[in-house]
């Protein structure tokens, strides 16, 4: 068994109906804050990183945002939506498709290219499912109020 499919089981342990209620209790929706919220948590041990060069703190945040990615996808699989494996296959599949420079017969000379072939290739990919950007703006809305939050919790923001 590998690390990751330890942890995989780890949480599925977490969520079993012997497991720890709050796990159980955890909806995507209810992931949404402690996913953003680790998320920029990965930001400040990134910056730990760059200021002292200690890698500890980033370590332990790219550690709490895996556990919110395993545990959505998780949740997911419970209701038969997907399964880790599926979230995997799909952006190694998409990480393959979109580097034909590297993967195919495609030739990029610098990042610019690199980056131009990107957009072309995920412009095609979305081609027909262009409503889904529609979420985005409110999706980023709520992503800022998420953070604003977390401000609050963490005694960084007052309301005064």
């Amino acid at each position: 068994m590998t690390r990751f499919e330890e942890f995989e089981e780890v949480l599925r342990r977490l969520r079993a109906p012997d497991g720890c209620p709050w796990d159980r209790e955890q909806t995507h929706q209810t992931l949404k804050a402690p996913c953003i919220e680790e998320a920029a948590e990965v930001i400040c041990g990134i910056n730990i990183l760059e200021a002292t060069g200690s890698p500890d703190n980033l370590k332990e945040e790219l550690g709490d945002l895996l556990m919110q990615i395993v545990m959505n996808a998780q949740i997911a699989e419970e209701e038969g939506l997907f399964t880790m494996d599926d979230v995997i296959r799909g952006i190694t599949e998409k990480m393959i498709r979109r580097h034909p420079h590297v993967f195919g017969d495609a030739q990029a000379e610098d990042a610019g290219q690199v980056l131009k072939q990107w957009e072309e290739i995920k412009k095609t990919e979305k081609a027909g499912k262009e409503w889904a950007e529609a979420y985005l703006p409110a999706a980023l809305d709520e992503a800022a109020e998420l953070i604003s939050v977390a401000k609050r919790r963490k005694g960084f923001l007052t309301d005064e």
